[in-house]
């Protein structure tokens, strides 16, 4: 399977399959780990834990090394104010050492962003300050709408993984016959480590692995980008050589929509 690389949407941004979320405590040397390994895709920020001050580090090394146009920020924008929005991307610009951001991801909207966050996103993408923009929600209806909308947004982060399928039938079908080309990123491949969890599971039952859950999201084709976590190097290295294993067998398959079933509530 390995990481591979899409378009995300109608962007032109080329990204690898796996994307590294900087907000799980990482130190820079992961950063560049996954950045040499194909992983060029990296969200920065969050509702909670903010922004990491080792991805600043790491971003400032790849301007220094020439390869800022390899790698692609994708900044979570929690400001559903234009003028605290603005502040917080000019912030973002100053701190990163960069004068543009490949994708501006609108979050926590649950229902359609208004027409002034939208008529600004699109502003900062004519004047090139942003190369794409994004949504970030857990409403899979939502999805739907601002497809059929026609509305300016380039790709989704959506939840996806094998405890929560709902994507597979309000989701996909609907990108997959959309008029223009439409990204997807998944994120909580591990349903929040529940997935990894032998004490979520009946006696007899294993858990999966971490490698297992990215495998899953991986191979439905209608993910362009599987987010994954990573503290450390050693968590890195395990999760990148599972993906090596690539496409899950039948069996596997089987045992991993079993685990998810055991797990998943209404």
């Amino acid at each position: 399977m390995g990481i591979g690389h899409r378009t995300l949407g109608e962007s032109n941004l080329s990204v690898g399959r796996i994307g590294i979320s900087t907000s799980f405590g990482a130190d820079r040397r992961v950063f560049h780990q996954a950045f040499e390994r194909g992983c060029n895709y990296f969200t920065w920020g969050t509702f909670i834990k903010g922004r990491s001050s080792e991805f600043v580090s790491f971003v400032h090394d790849i301007n220094a090394a020439g390869k800022r146009s390899d790698l692609v920020i994708g900044l979570l924008s929690y400001s559903h104010l234009v003028s605290l929005g603005s502040f917080f991307l000019k912030n973002a610009l100053q701190k990163l050492g960069t004068d543009y951001i490949d994708a501006l991801i609108l979050g926590y909207y649950s229902k359609p962003p208004p027409p002034r966050i939208l008529e600004w996103t699109l502003k900062l993408k004519e004047r090139g300050i942003i190369r794409a923009i994004g949504v970030t929600t857990h409403n899979r209806a939502l999805v739907g709408t601002l497809i059929g909308d026609m509305a300016p947004i380039d790709f989704f982060h959506v939840r996806y993984n094998a405890v929560h399928r709902g994507a597979e039938q309000d989701i996909f079908p609907l990108v997959e016959e959309a008029a223009r080309k439409v990204g997807l990123v998944s994120f909580t491949a591990t349903c929040w480590g529940k997935l990894l969890k032998a004490k979520k599971l009946p006696p007899g039952m294993d858990p999966l692995s971490a490698g297992d859950c990215y495998r899953f999201v991986l191979s439905n084709e209608a993910v362009d980008v599987c987010m994954m976590g990573v503290r450390d190097l050693s968590m890195l290295e395990e999760n990148l050589s599972e993906i090596k294993k690539g496409v899950p067998s039948a069996t596997e398959m089987a045992r991993f929509s079993e685990v998810g079933q055991q797990l998943y509530r209404p």
